[in-house]
């Protein structure tokens, strides 16, 4: 082989193996590139999937954010419609009688229809009330049911309402209940003596020049000092009031213990008078609750009860009074008893129920007792009226009333006392001159009643004597004073209620004798809600010292009067000279419920007492669910 041949074959294999590198470069490099390919191509799908499931989540995300917008919106739309019921309830304190009659939450109530407001809208075709903004789009509707069965037994309204934002609906119901005089334990128009009663009459100077005049407050120019020319009256520091307290007069109180919210309608502070009666500094009170004594506005008394009297038509059961209750007349005495039963003397009477505004005609149905036993001596023993009225009116001078009595003419065994002596002036319903009757007569001139002047017993007055153990829910209301002539409690505190109304005082009976000695034992016990219309809550003699202090008066319930009205007599110590300390307790049950028919202020509001959602009653196209 030639030297050419043997150097060419080397360099012929190094060009055939650098031939096979470059294929097989080429082979990875077409390799490796398709890879990449592929994981391009997955890279980009899983951002596609990623970016499409961002769209979706955000597209979901918005519209679950408008659901829980609307949602949320659908529920203050259902509180909005309880507060526009509660101010037309504001503006007409019997608007709690409308409604619409075709709602099933209404279906034991009496309803007016009222066309004119669209929340009372029901079913798909109903109309709902427009919810705005302050810059007048649409916020939402609503639309609301009322039951008002159980308004005349315990002054509670419950109101559905349902709020509507878009698609979505929710619905609650409320309790509401009108802001009255049992929402205090101790309410008082006026922190004066009761001028019918006073020893002394008011200057001149503490009336206004209205007329007829009426006493001024003592935030408004009402005069006062040590001649005390008004007859203020001052809390002492015997006095611990556990409950709410209000009165529409400036407060004066001296060492007292006021356990609730105390609230004045004096408009400026302070709030209250650190000074006794006669304007002399003394011990200063304490309040127990943060925040008070505070400033809460003027509550208007009515003007008389006569509101209650209508309760005992029979003429109105398919409007006003669709359970009439019972009407007595003249002096009645009524006496309860453990089982529910009450035994009623009332020798005026001859109709408990009347049957027109004119009371021409009458009718006395069984349950408020027969006649001729109401004109007994025994009396008529009945189940007390349940969740109802007791009406004691005047004898009435009109010859057209059913109950007209001639001058001339008294029910038989009924002896009028009133032209003896001022002592003794009264009436005696039985035989003989120690028969029972007022003033307390016996056999023993030790033991013989010596009537006071300011709390007389009218032969013909409508006048309330009660006592015993109350067992139901009533009212009693009187045209002239009630007497509670004893222990008046429940049996049970937890469901028995009773109120007392009277148009003009509710006494406290505490009578004495010729010698200045107390005819009943000491310490008195009153379950009731207490209510003087146009006068004062009051004890009989409670400035009588001749036995000394009375010991304590217990009350369980709510007291509210125009005057302030006396139970004691007390040194500048504090110590009690005369009449009866006094335990005032509030019923807690009052904040919720009230005894039947009870009055309330000429100006009110309702107050929510619980409320609580449940499941729509209506879809968003108005339908019921």
């Amino acid at each position: 082989m030639s030297n050419v041949e043997s150097n060419a074959a080397p360099t012929l294999r190094k060009r055939r193996r650098a031939g096979v590198f470059l294929r097989l470069q080429r082979s990875r490099a077409a390799e490796d590139s398709g890879a990449a390919l592929i994981l391009v191509v997955a890279v980009g799908a899983v951002l596609s999937m990623l970016m499409t499931l961002l769209v979706v989540v955000t597209v979901n995300g918005m519209r679950q954010a408008t659901d829980d917008a609307d949602w949320n919106a659908a529920l203050a739309a259902a509180y909005a419609g309880i507060d526009e019921y509660q101010s037309r309830l504001s503006a007409d304190t019997s608007y709690y009688r409308y409604g619409n009659a075709a709602s099933t939450f209404s279906a034991s109530s009496a309803i007016t229809p009222d066309d004119t407001n669209p929340a009372f809208g029901v079913g798909a075709s109903g109309t709902w009330a427009q919810l705005s903004g302050a810059d007048g789009t649409a916020r939402g509707e609503f639309r609301y049911e009322v039951d008002n069965s159980t308004y005349g037994t315990t002054g509670r309204i419950r109101l559905r309402s349902t709020g509507k934002v878009g698609d979505a609906t929710r619905t609650l119901i409320a309790d509401l209940k009108q802001q009255g005089f049992i929402d205090f334990l101790y309410f008082t128009d006026l922190e004066v003596t009761d001028p019918a009663v006073a020893s002394s009459a008011p200057a001149s100077s503490c009336y206004d020049a209205g007329t007829p005049p009426a006493l001024r407050y003592g935030w408004n120019s009402r005069p006062s000092g040590s001649t005390n020319p008004c007859n203020d009256i001052s809390f002492g520091a015997f006095d611990t009031i556990d409950g709410p307290l209000h009165s529409n007069d400036t407060i004066r109180a001296c060492g007292t213990v006021f356990k609730g919210m105390v609230t004045t309608g004096k408009p400026s502070a302070p709030y209250y008078l650190n000074q006794s009666a006669n304007g002399g500094t003394c011990a200063t009170p304490t309040f127990e609750v943060v925040g008070s004594p505070a400033y809460a506005g003027v509550s208007g008394m009515p003007a008389t009860n006569s509101e209650l009297k209508k309760e005992t038509r029979s003429d109105l059961t398919a409007t006003d009074v669709p359970r009439p209750g019972c009407l007595y007349t003249g002096p009645t005495q009524f006496t309860f008893y453990a089982d529910g039963t009450v035994n009623i003397k009332s020798p005026f009477t001859k109709a408990t129920r009347i049957a027109n505004a004119g009371s021409t005609s009458g009718s006395a149905p069984s349950e408020c007792g027969a006649i001729s036993a109401l004109q007994s001596v025994a009396g008529a023993t009945i189940t007390v009226p349940e969740n109802n009225v007791m009406y004691v009116q005047n004898v009435p001078a009109v010859t057209s009333d059913v109950n007209y009595w001639a001058a001339s003419n008294d029910p038989a065994n009924f002896t009028c006392t009133s032209t003896g002596s001022t002592g003794q002036r009264g009436w005696r319903f039985g035989t003989g001159s120690n028969a029972p009757g007022y003033p307390l007569r016996t056999s023993s001139t030790s033991t013989t009643e010596v009537a006071t002047t300011t709390s007389p017993y009218g032969c013909r007055t409508g006048d309330a004597f009660v006592k015993g153990e109350f067992n139901g829910a009533s009212t009693i209301a009187a045209e002239n004073s009630i007497f509670i002539v004893g222990d008046l409690t429940y049996v049970d505190q937890n469901d028995d209620i009773l109120g007392l109304v009277g148009n003009n005082a509710v006494w406290v009976y505490n009578p004495v004798n010729s010698s200045n000695t107390f005819l009943l034992s000491k310490n008195r016990t009153i379950h009731a809600a207490i209510l003087s219309v146009a006068h004062t809550f009051q004890v009989q003699n409670y400035a009588v010292s001749g036995s000394g202090a009375r010991g304590t008066l217990t009350v369980l319930g709510a007291i509210a009067q125009k005057y302030r009205g006396p139970v004691a007599t007390a040194t500048s110590g504090g110590s009690i000279v005369s009449g009866y300390a006094k335990n005032y307790i509030y019923d807690n049950r009052f904040k919720f419920k009230a005894p039947p028919k009870f009055l309330n202020p000429v100006t009110t509001t309702y107050g929510v007492t619980s409320w609580v959602e449940t499941s729509a009653v209506f879809a968003a196209d108005g339908s019921a669910r």
